[in-house]
């Protein structure tokens, strides 16, 4: 049994559905969830992991986690927004005699930019390990659905600035091969897209998937910062700004990891926004 927090997010729903279709046996875990939610057969809980900083608030996972071999750990914005912590998950999942733990981390924990107290409790607790770093999301994007279905725009701000964003259904493939396969304890794999992408080409390539032509409008970093902060921590929305608009070289480097776990490359930015054009049209 393969027990999945966050099951109905970015990666978590393509986590569920890749462990799935590989035969195994998955508990899909997150805060309001359904059984329209998961696949057929697939046990769901409902748990918010942000209230989840000790053993005694986790202990309604004692049950879904007795038994189960591997967890897939999501830290959210929310976690970090709650100030909550893993302990109390990982001492549920020790008691129930998981071994193996994924951790959903950043790439901002290798490159400073991040604490990596979550790493730390992870690497302490766990038998065996395995912490994934993905870069910036292509699913950000999403925060520009309504105004470009509404005015074919999109507003961020250094638009030139150029990133490798990760397709989330890609860390979910890697995320699935360190669930179900060996190999992989004790590794750290940074995640990114095939090539670095601006903000500008993100909206011409959402505009090349809806048929129509998206207009770039540049936003300052001041006005981002006041329009993130209502919906992300300030602390991460300032360590976010800070890679966006003034990457490191690691944030920039293409990593091979995901081709050297899943044996292929990672996807392009385009296909991810053809993939869901819907969302924009």
């Amino acid at each position: 049994m393969i027990v999945v927090t966050g099951a109905t997010g970015n990666v978590g729903r393509p986590l569920v559905q890749a462990l799935v279709a590989a035969g195994e046996q998955v508990t899909a875990v997150s805060r309001g969830i359904t059984a329209s939610d998961v696949p057929a057969g697939v046990r769901h809980h409902q748990a918010d992991m942000a209230d989840m900083a000790d053993m005694a608030d986790a202990e309604g996972l004692g049950p879904v986690l007795e038994g189960a071999d591997a967890l897939f750990l999501l830290t959210s914005g929310d976690l970090v927004l709650a100030g909550g912590h893993v302990h109390g998950v990982l001492e549920a999942a020790r008691a129930g005699g998981v071994r193996r733990v994924v951790l959903l981390s950043s790439q901002g924990v290798g490159t400073q930019r991040h604490p990596s107290d979550y790493e730390d409790a992870v690497k302490e607790s766990a038998p065996e390990w395995t912490l994934l770093r993905p870069g910036g999301f292509a699913s950000n994007a999403f925060l520009w659905a309504e105004q470009v279905r509404g005015r074919r725009a999109v507003t961020a701000p250094f638009g030139d600035t150029a990133l490798p964003v990760i397709d989330p259904a890609d860390i979910a493939e890697v995320a699935a091969a360190a669930l179900s396969e060996t190999g992989h304890a004790g590794a750290t794999y940074v995640l990114t897209g095939p090539a670095p992408v601006t903000p500008r080409q993100q909206a011409a390539a959402i505009g090349d998937a809806v048929g129509e032509t998206v207009r770039f409008v540049e936003q300052s970093r001041a006005e981002a910062r006041e329009q993130m902060v209502r919906f992300m921590p300030a602390q991460v929305v300032d360590a976010t700004l800070a890679i966006l608009g003034t990457p490191s070289a690691d944030e920039q480097r293409v990593s091979p990891d995901v081709e050297r776990v899943i044996g292929r490359p990672p996807r392009t930015f385009a296909e991810w926004a053809a993939r869901n054009a819907a969302a924009f049209k």
